[in-house]
C-alpha cells in the first residue's frame, strides 16, 4: 500500500467528514491520520493521510470528488 497525504475542503455541516471517510473506505482506503486544520465560510479543511492499495490514488481522488461540495485541494506522496 502507498500513502498519500490529502488536503481535502468539504462542507462544514454534519456527515460531510463521515461522507468522506466512507467513500476512502469504498476506494479501499485505510486512513492513517486526520488533522481538522480550519473552518471558514461554511468550508472545512482537513488533511488526511492514507495508505491506498496498490501505488495509484487516481481511484480514491475520484471517488471523493464524486461527492457533492468535496473538493481535492491537494495530494502528496508520504514516504514509509
Amino acid at each position: 500500500m502507498a500513502l498519500y497525504r490529502l488536503q481535502v475542503s468539504l462542507p462544514d455541516r454534519p456527515g460531510s467528514l463521515g461522507a468522506v471517510a466512507s467513500a476512502i473506505g469504498f476506494a479501499g482506503g485505510d486512513i492513517r491520520s486526520l488533522v481538522v486544520l480550519r473552518s471558514e465560510d461554511g468550508r472545512g479543511i482537513d488533511d488526511i493521510t492514507v495508505a491506498v492499495p496498490g501505488s495509484d490514488p487516481t481511484d480514491l481522488v475520484n471517488v471523493l470528488t464524486a461527492i457533492g461540495g468535496v473538493e481535492v485541494i491537494s495530494i502528496t506522496p508520504v514516504d514509509n
